[in-house]
């Protein structure tokens, strides 16, 4: 019987994975994905040539599975696709590279021990201790480099960024920016404005949810749906009195949209009406004037000029009754 020298060194031999897959690849990836990218290590040290239904069988993964998740570390740029084969490429060497690139541009200024510059690194020592346990990829500080000068934020929103995405399980890049992009598109710079920002979405929520419920509906409001809403409470200050005024004016439609609704909201803010003591005000005088057409139409004609009238009261009704309504 004989021995061979490989399996004897298989038993003692250790497969290396540098931390940064950790930090940068792991928790984005899935476990297919992690599950070939791992192998495909393993198999790296001893210049193996694999097939891909060989792969397959061995992981116990469908062939279209491994297929993608060769593409999605493609897509990362980790290994590449040589000829009919895979190189996979020195993870610490990538991360080396992020790093290096943005330091060339760092000019003397910047790296001053500044009162500004102590802010940062408190924040930053703060983001890695409560959001990475203290073992925050080094790419990652560059990122909030770019992200501070791009955005304006203070330290304290800059926290606050992480914080919001670990809270959320989504602490990678590609949510982080969405969100930075999102507070920024909103005018956030300081810890204040991001309050007040916090305030009007909860105000927003509260609005979403008791406006659904008044209208019963038992789904999930659209993206349009809360622009309307977002109209009426932001851009018209509408408070929830006002609102129901319109709401109530539902209630002989059987399937009432919002775009009938904004007609109604939209034509008392056209008409300077500010409060719900306004809007009751106007509809009751809507209402007296509608009542005192129909008394005048119900009057006999005296001559034929009235009865030729080009002046259609009952028209004019409706017409009046559409502005109340908003049609």
């Amino acid at each position: 019987m004989k021995l061979e020298k490989q399996d004897e060194q298989l038993i003692f031999s250790n497969t290396n994975l540098p931390d940064v897959f950790f930090t940068e690849y792991f928790s984005q990836a899935s476990g297919n994905a992690i599950k070939v990218y791992l192998y495909l290590v393993f198999l790296s040290k001893y210049d193996k040539d694999v097939r891909l239904n060989d792969l397959s069988k061995k992981l116990e993964l469908p062939l279209n599975i491994v297929q993608e998740s060769l593409k999605y570390w493609e897509s990362e740029g980790i290994i590449i696709r040589k000829g009919s084969g895979y190189e996979l490429l020195d993870l610490q060497k990538i991360e080396l590279n992020k790093l290096y690139k943005p330091k060339v541009t760092i000019s003397p200024e910047d790296m001053k021990k500044t009162e500004k510059n102590q802010r940062r690194a408190k924040a930053i020592e703060s983001i890695n201790n409560n959001c990475f346990q203290g073992v925050m990829s080094p790419s990652w500080y560059g990122d909030i480099d770019m992200w501070f000068s791009k955005y304006g934020f203070d330290e304290e929103v800059m926290d606050a960024l992480f914080t919001y995405c670990f809270n959320k399980s989504a602490l990678h890049r590609n949510y982080v920016q969405a969100v930075a992009e999102a507070w920024a598109t909103n005018n956030i710079k300081t810890f204040s404005d991001l309050d007040k920002y916090y305030q009007k979405q909860e105000k927003l929520e509260k609005f979403y949810k008791t406006i659904s419920k008044k209208l019963g509906l038992s789904r999930g409001l659209t993206q349009y749906e809360q622009a309307y809403i977002e109209k009426w409470t932001i851009d018209y200050n509408y408070q929830m009195d006002v609102i129901e005024l319109a709401l109530k004016r539902t209630t002989s439609k059987s399937n009432p949209s919002f775009d009938y609704l904004d007609k109604i909201i939209s034509d008392w803010h056209e008409r300077n009406l500010k409060t719900s003591q306004d809007v009751l005000k106007y509809l009751d005088e809507m209402k007296k004037r509608n009542i005192e057409i129909k008394d005048f139409n119900k009057k006999p004609a005296y001559n034929s000029y009235e009865q030729r009238s080009d002046i259609d009261y009952s028209s004019l009704y409706a017409n009046n009754q559409n502005s109340i309504d908003g049609k």
